[in-house]
């Protein structure tokens, strides 16, 4: 991997709103790390490092970088991240990751594949199942994109990992048996056909199902329209006794019938 050459500078700009700042004027920070010595904030022209992607095969880029006004002006590192903006996709934050020449290092690198496949041709599917390899090597030999040539790949075939040749001073990491690429049969009418009433049937089955099982819970549980369920089932609680038949009172004796008074003029 060629490195590229990118000045950059010694960043003050913390805080939020100091960042906010530093963007709005075409700066975008960053931080440097590694090679056995604490994070360094640090800020770069927006324009500059948008060339420099741009111009790339993909985000691993190795740089030598040009620091104005540091006791160590020259440093040699990898773009670890590039960070955009959701939206916009503006390049919000970039991370550094100082090496050394001698020094091997892992990083991953995306897989491209170029040809068009025999399986293919026959109506097969190329299949990419591992999108990037992890690689380890001393930061010169690194490369940039691993590309696969994959005209030969019959249906049903694939290429492992262990299949691959690296380029020179290069390892490939992971295990030999992991297929990268693959052709896949074509799927016929039939099994299109099997597939999407296979879909139908589970989309629309299981919601009848649920819909009986509530039905039958609210028949057996819930009491007729109208009725109250009748005190009792539950711990019924004992009904009221009429008034007497607990400690019932005796009723009071009647009063006793006074002597008729004789009439006026009879004789006692």
């Amino acid at each position: 991997m060629k490195s590229v050459p990118l000045t950059v500078f010694a960043r003050t700009a913390v805080r939020r709103s100091a960042v906010k700042k530093l963007r709005a004027s075409s700066r975008v920070p960053a931080v440097i790390y590694g090679r056995k010595r604490q994070a360094q904030n640090l800020e770069l022209n927006l324009e500059e490092l948008e060339n420099l992607v741009h111009h790339s095969a993909s985000e691993n880029i190795l740089v030598d970088l040009t620091f104005e006004g540091d006791s160590e002006p020259k440093r040699l590192a990898l773009v670890q991240a590039v960070q955009h903006h959701p939206l916009r996709g503006d390049i919000l934050h970039v991370d550094f990751h100082e090496v050394a020449e001698e020094e091997r290092v892992v990083i991953s690198v995306p897989v491209e594949t170029t040809g068009e496949a025999l399986g293919v041709k026959a109506g097969g599917v190329l299949e990419v199942i591992l999108f990037k390899l992890k690689v380890r090597g001393l930061p010169k030999d690194l490369p940039e994109v691993i590309r696969l040539d994959v005209s030969h790949l019959e249906i049903g075939k694939a290429i492992h990992i262990g299949d691959i040749t690296p380029p020179a001073g290069i390892e490939i990491l992971g295990d030999k048996a992991i297929s990268v690429v693959a052709v896949a049969a074509p799927v016929t009418e039939e099994e299109e056909k099997a597939a999407e009433a296979a879909a139908v049937e589970t989309g629309v089955a299981e919601p009848e199902v649920l819909k009986e099982k509530k039905e039958e819970e609210a028949g057996e549980g819930a009491p007729a329209k109208g009725e109250k369920a009748e005190k009792g089932e539950k711990g019924a609680k004992p009904e009221k006794t009429e008034k007497g038949e607990k400690g019932a009172k005796p009723e009071k004796a009647e009063k006793a019938e006074k002597p008729e008074k004789p009439e006026k003029g009879a004789k006692k």
